[in-house]
């Protein structure tokens, strides 16, 4: 486990090590030489690629999508773990074959289908889907829920169902259940998905290339190709930029970590 750690981890220290060096010193010593520091990298970085803005940018697309994703998918979970009818089973394919298709099988339809749907001017500047954060917020929460629906219905089925009977001979409504008994249950679980969602939705650029056609718009891992030069790039200062586009994703997970880690384990000793 060790050796696997450092091996997963030895990229972004690389990367972390090259980014307080010079170009130049690199260039004339090698990338395996210690020495040529300098803190200029992060503010040159900061400055061409425009992260102030681009950061921004994400913050606006992740929060709420991670926010609706989380609250959307665990109604769903709720009632597919909570109640059994006949299509119990079939809803929750209906939500894991979304994850199925690759995004790129949808690209034209859902172009076409933004481009389609108006939105007042405060919403969009064009007047459609297209070019507005709330483009990329639907399209990211559409694809993350059925594997949100999918991993919360495993662990509301883990909770004793006597809390339940429990609640409903004391006249606690469903709604009550939902959000008085069950959400504060699946803290866990919902602190490990948000940490996975804040990931793979932050570093999300391809609908934002589909869907984004300007550039003060973008997310920030669009802002790593601003920091490239016609000729040739200096990757001391592309590994600077990849550690501040890196750094909001990290906080997240330090702050999150026990109930990361808590929410894998569930049911681990459970024979």
């Amino acid at each position: 486990m060790a050796v696997l750690a450092v091996i997963w981890l030895f990229p972004l220290l690389w990367a972390l090590y090259n980014s307080f060096r010079e170009y130049s010193y690199t260039q004339t010593n090698g990338y395996l030489s210690f020495g040529g520091w300098t803190l200029d990298n992060y503010t040159e970085a900061w400055n061409r690629g425009n992260f102030g803005l681009h950061l921004k940018n994400s913050l606006l697309i992740t929060i709420p999508a991670v926010a609706l994703t989380l609250f959307l998918s665990s109604l769903v979970a709720f009632v597919l773990a909570r109640f059994s009818y006949r299509f119990n089973l079939t809803l929750l394919g209906v939500f894991l074959a979304a994850n199925l298709l690759p995004p790129q099988a949808l690209l034209i339809p859902v172009f076409r289908m933004f481009k389609e749907i108006p939105l007042p001017a405060f919403m969009s500047e064009t007047g459609t889907m297209l070019n507005s954060f709330w483009a990329l917020i639907l399209v990211n929460t559409a694809f993350q829920l059925g594997f949100c629906t999918f991993v919360l219905s495993n662990y509301m089925k883990t909770l004793p169902h006597e809390i339940y009977e429990s609640a409903e001979l004391d006249g606690a409504s469903v709604w009550r259940q939902y959000w008085q008994l069950t959400m504060p249950l699946v803290r866990p679980a919902l602190a490990a998905l948000a940490t996975l969602q804040v990931t793979w939705i932050y570093n999300e650029f391809f609908w934002a290339t589909v869907l984004i056609s300007r550039g003060d718009k973008y997310p920030v891992t669009s802002a790593l190709n601003n920091l490239r030069g016609q000729f040739f790039s200096d990757t001391n200062l592309v590994a600077a930029g990849s550690i501040i586009v890196a750094l909001p994703v990290l906080v997240v997970f330090f702050a999150l970590q026990k109930q990361f880690v808590s929410g894998l384990t569930l049911g681990s000793t459970k024979g």
